[in-house]
């Protein structure tokens, strides 16, 4: 019997292999192999695979980290790429090994090159210079060492789909394929803007010529899209990262609900300011312990949007009224009644004036702070290291994620209580191993301080929810049935008008929960209060967030937490580049919504293809069979009967 790992991957997966390799072994000779470090400016000096060096910063250092092993192991990665080709072309079964030797050469050789600067750093310090005077600390790989990378990883997948064991799990992921194609897309469009806006950072004193116009082009597209996703490789960054994606997780998750419910929910910032004001009026004027003010605060905030979402899921079932045209208007009253209420501490009404008691004194547009028992914690206080000098391990995280690949790579081959024994072993096993390397020392700027506990315990419990009501629950399948085809879910006896009011309460719900993080996790200016500045057009980027996540729970906090990288990385770029600012990521936003809108400009064969039915003839009753025989018995029976009658 043929093994799986004795096929060869599908024609389309290895043209897609062998093209990517093909540029990445291009990429070596014609993009920048590795950058030895930049000034303020984003200037680098570049380190070409065949040329030498090309410096843009002017700085001309006597001296060079030794690179020597880096360069040279750029010569088994180019045969390791000719591999990778040849075996692509060719759908050879261990196309997955080439893949993964280039993937591993490559690797090796960024390690080596970061060693090399680091030795380079440590001496340079050892002579008395300061830091911030090195310009190594932003060196590392460029595209001519990053693609093969990217190589290696596409020839090991593509291998994997020709794997009977495997292609039903990579079928599961065409859903993915839009939005991975879209930001591809984006990517290019923004490479475009890019070129056009701003020119090589250089601090040359004579014009550049063409080699090194080309050079200088290649290195700055590298440099803008990898500045733009650094913060994943810095705590602090990744942490400020988070502060950002938190709110839009929830909004994600409150358009993405309405959406598998059949409606579009363009009202997310209307109900985001209802749950403030909610949690704002129990949050502060709640006599109650904290043990029971903290939550019910929560619950405050949730029946705020739930009630403003619940008004239009009302409208539309009663009267068949747009949600579209309802959420807008229910957003401009909300805003007004958020002014109303903390823009002013007396109001006029038939020339007489009232007092009103929820702004704060002040000129400030904002409430009176929040109880004590009703402020949410820190992230950094919930794991210790709210204060310099305190120690503590986040091995706890990689354990959960080892939890989850195991739990996910057991799936289908043991039955569940064992696959979560699996899982739960496996990530205690990593959680143990891992506690002393990954302890770390708070500094005072680890951890962005307002990063609090609403993400961990609103968002990504609100994502859980939300996979669990839809897909595990009744309630959640008769909500998914009135959203794809509404007149079949009532012919097969489900009411449409009490589950469409059931997902723009839940819906609602889900965008007044962003009041913890702003109101009770004081994520405005640190303020725990509700405050003017509150930002409602968060709850419009939930329509992209939705849209990039597949209006997939899961996929709604990947694609938040991919825009909070980029929100982060964006203000790196704004004050590295003159010439282009943080409106780079409004540009990649957009085009991305763009490309989702028309597909990807993939064909419905690529993302959904129609399963081929095996026409199989029915069985036939074999004469040797008892049971064969009892139905031909009850055959000659019945025909007897109609004889007789």
């Amino acid at each position: 019997m043929r093994q799986d790992t004795a096929q060869g991957p599908t024609p389309f997966a290895g043209r897609l292999s062998a093209s990517v390799a093909g540029v990445a072994l291009l990429g070596l000779f014609i993009f920048p192999y590795a950058t030895y470090g930049r000034n303020f400016g984003g200037a680098g000096l570049l380190q070409l695979l065949v040329g030498g060096t090309l410096d843009f910063t002017g700085i001309n250092p006597a001296t060079l980290p030794d690179f020597s092993l880096s360069l040279l192991l750029a010569w088994p990665l180019l045969l390791s790429l000719l591999v990778v080709i040849w075996a692509s072309v060719q759908r050879k079964s261990w196309l997955w090994i080439a893949g993964l030797s280039s993937m591993v050469i490559a690797i090796v050789a960024i390690v080596a090159l970061k060693l090399s600067l680091n030795l380079e750093i440590d001496r340079l310090v050892a002579t008395g210079m300061r830091l911030n005077k090195i310009i190594y600390l932003a060196g590392g790989a460029n595209l001519g060492l990053a693609l093969p990378v990217v190589a290696g990883l596409v020839a090991v997948v593509s291998s994997l789909s020709g794997m009977k064991s495997w292609k039903g799990r990579l079928e599961r992921f065409r859903s993915a394929l839009i939005p991975l194609v879209s930001i591809l897309l984006s990517i290019v469009v923004g490479a475009v803007v890019i070129l056009l806006v701003q020119i090589v950072p250089n601090s040359l004193t004579v014009p550049l010529s063409a080699i090194q116009q080309w050079y200088g082009k290649a290195d700055l597209i590298w440099f803008v899209y990898s500045t733009l996703i650094a913060p994943i490789t810095n705590l602090a960054d990744f942490s400020r990262s988070l502060l950002l994606a938190t709110p839009l997780i929830l909004t994600g998750l409150s358009v993405a609900f309405a959406f598998r419910a059949g409606m579009f929910n363009i009202g997310a910032p209307g109900q985001m300011i209802m749950g403030g004001i909610f949690a704002m009026l129990v949050g502060v004027y709640v006599p109650l312990p904290a043990m029971l003010l903290l939550p019910l605060t929560v619950v405050a905030a949730a029946f705020g949007g739930a009630l403003w979402g619940g008004i239009v899921g009302w409208l539309k079932a009663r009267f068949g009224s747009s949600e579209v045209i309802n959420t807008i208007m229910m957003n401009y009253i909300a805003s007004g009644i958020f002014v109303f209420m903390i823009g002013s501490n007396s109001f006029a009404f038939l020339g007489h004036k009232y007092p009103l008691p929820f702004k704060a004194e002040g000129f400030e547009g904002k409430s009176a702070e929040l109880q004590a028992g009703a402020k949410l914690p820190t992230l950094a206080q919930m794991i210790g290291l709210d204060k310099v000098g305190d120690t503590a391990s986040l091995a706890w995280v990689a354990g959960l994620l080892i939890f989850g690949i195991v739990a996910v790579a057991l799936q289908g081959r043991f039955k569940d209580q064992r696959r979560w024994i699996f899982a739960a072993l496996g990530g205690l096993v990593a959680t143990g191993l891992l506690w002393i390397p990954f302890t770390i020392v708070a500094d005072g700027g680890l951890l962005e301080i307002r990063l609090n506990a609403s993400f961990v315990f609103i968002a990504l419990l609100s994502a859980v929810f939300f996979a669990v009501f839809l897909w595990r629950t009744a309630k959640g399948y008769e909500v998914r049935a009135v959203g794809l085809a509404p007149k079949a879910a009532q012919y097969g006896g489900i009411n449409v008008a009490q589950n469409t009011i059931l997902a723009m309460v839940i819906a609602g719900a889900f965008a007044g929960l962003t009041a913890t993080h702003y109101v009770m996790g004081a994520a405005i200016n640190g303020q725990f209060n509700l405050n003017l500045s509150l930002p409602s057009n968060v709850g419009f980027d939930g329509i992209t967030v939705a849209l990039l996540g597949q209006s997939t729970p899961w996929g709604v906090v990947a694609s938040s937490i991919f825009f909070g990288v980029l929100d982060t990385g964006g203000l790196y770029v704004d004050q590295k580049l003159d010439a282009l600012t943080r409106d780079i990521v409004t540009v990649l936003k957009a085009t991305i919504v763009f490309f989702i809108a028309v597909q990807g400009f993939l064909g419905k064969k690529v993302t959904d293809p129609t399963p081929i039915l095996e026409h199989k003839d029915p069985p036939k009753d074999d004469p040797k069979d008892p049971k064969d025989a009892h139905k031909d018995d009850a055959a000659n029976d019945l025909k007897l009967n109609k004889k007789v009658s």
